[in-house]
């Protein structure tokens, strides 16, 4: 399926703009040649069917890299960390043959290395198929490493009319995310604008520089973007659509972001790494109601959550039991969903992150709506807190605009709105008054 792929790739116009990286443009020409000479590189440093970490971030050659192991039915594990010790561990857990780094192109063997074999390694490399091992965020514990057989991921992405767009990749190269992005991006002949660096400002100069029509990104971010003030301050008008997903929106940020880009539509979109991106539809840019229109995908909702049935799903964990995955293939996402009469879903919050007060259910989202309808507060996150007598409560950590208050009567405010807007349950015992929310190096808000 990779060579059906890079068949279709040869196709598009070889002159015609694929990636642009440091500031350098490469063609669709050029980047057949990379990857080929990648792959005769990769011939010649090992046999196939071996199991390879790829390390670093999108770029020219990962890319290729990619592409190159892919055509010599490796195993491929993408993995971006700073922190030798995630990626000592992602390494263990994934039992790689061999490392390339990806902006040197140095080869490491790890053949000393002795690891229990893999059933699932096993299958791919038997069906010589490709492969794709994530790992989760491990928001909830360790990391969960999964195996994605590539080459039927990649079936689904085809490429026809070429699209004269646009797109800046700013989903990481080893998030589902990223990777459809990327693969939409060549499946549809179209340009990618990788960033050096994910800060609001660098961003925005990026799309005004190279006229990005198409931004995917999340929730958190966009309001970096906008507590920064880069809605104002750049021209970003060559926007058609960004797209936002990997986290719940709230409808006080998605009404900012339509007021302050009017002529650029706002989609969600929903995906997991275990079962691949799902093609949605948005009511409209202004609503967070969504519909799953994906032939490769089911779903059923089971007591509020959401499950799939996915066609481009995982064939299993690693390191984990695979107890999320039924028996008849489904797979409970843990996402909490609110079902509409004319077939729209909302997306509430995680299961995990539900709130138990007393037996009473909070999602953290709507308390959070209701805080942020204040206008003295620019950012929030709610989350549980352990109590003695209801063994959960509410809590907040709160940024604000500017201390014209003191903090004592800020939190006052904050705590009549709430009595005034939610059930008594809802309304949080604590409030932190911070300068920053923190954030993950996905973008994702974390509370440490």
């Amino acid at each position: 399926m990779v060579d059906i792929f890079l068949n279709k790739l040869k196709k598009i116009p070889s002159n015609k703009q694929a990636i642009i990286f440091n500031s350098k443009t490469h063609s669709y020409g050029e980047l057949l040649i990379k990857i080929n000479d990648c792959y005769n590189i990769i011939l010649d440093a090992f046999d196939h069917k071996k199991v390879v970490v790829i390390l670093g971030d999108y770029s020219f050659s990962s890319i290729a890299i990619l592409f190159a192991l892919c055509k010599h039915k490796c195993i491929f594990i993408p993995i971006i960390s700073e922190n030798e010790q995630e990626i000592k561990k992602k390494i263990e857990v994934s039992n790689p043959d061999y490392i390339i780094e990806s902006s040197s192109f140095q080869i490491t063997s790890l053949k000393g290395n002795n690891h229990s074999p893999n059933s699932y390694y096993d299958d791919l490399f038997n069906s010589n198929k490709s492969g794709l091992v994530l790992f989760s965020s491990g928001s909830t514990g360790n990391p969960k490493a999964m195996v994605h057989d590539f080459d039927n991921l990649i079936s689904t992405y085809n490429v026809n009319k070429i699209k004269n767009l646009n797109f800046l990749v700013f989903l990481l190269f080893d998030h589902i995310g990223g990777l459809n992005t990327m693969l939409n991006i060549l499946s549809m002949g179209s340009t990618m604008i990788i960033p050096e660096k994910r800060e609001p400002e660098s961003i925005a100069k990026l799309i005004k520089k190279f006229k990005v029509n198409i931004f995917p990104s999340s929730p958190t971010f966009l309001n970096l973007m906008n507590i920064g003030g880069i809605f104002e301050n750049y021209d970003l008008s060559s926007l058609k659509l960004i797209t936002y997903g990997t986290e719940p929106m709230s409808e006080n940020l998605l009404s900012i972001l339509k007021n302050k880009l009017p002529k650029t539509r706002l989609i969600q979109t929903f995906g997991t790494s275990e079962t691949g991106i799902i093609k949605t539809k948005s009511k409209s840019s202004e609503s967070l109601l969504l519909k799953f229109e994906d032939n490769n995908q089911e779903i059923k909702i089971m007591d509020g959550e959401l499950w799939i049935k996915s066609k481009t799903r995982v064939l299993g964990y690693i390191n984990h039991d695979n107890n999320s995955f039924t028996k008849d293939g489904w797979f409970k996402t843990g996402d909490l969903v609110e079902e509409r009469e004319d077939g729209y879903l909302k997306i509430i919050g995680r299961k995990s992150k539900v709130i138990n007060v007393g037996g009473e259910k909070v999602l953290p989202i709507e308390v959070e709506e209701a805080i942020l309808t204040l206008d003295f507060v620019l950012d929030c996150t709610v989350y549980a807190k352990e109590s003695l007598i209801t063994g959960q409560a509410v809590a907040v950590k709160v940024v604000v605009k500017s201390l014209i208050l003191d903090i004592k009567q800020i939190k006052k405010n904050i705590k009549l709105h709430c009595k005034k807007t939610l059930e008594r349950y809802k309304v949080p015992v604590e409030i932190i008054i911070t300068d920053k929310i923190n954030f993950t190096s996905r973008f994702k808000r974390k509370l440490d």
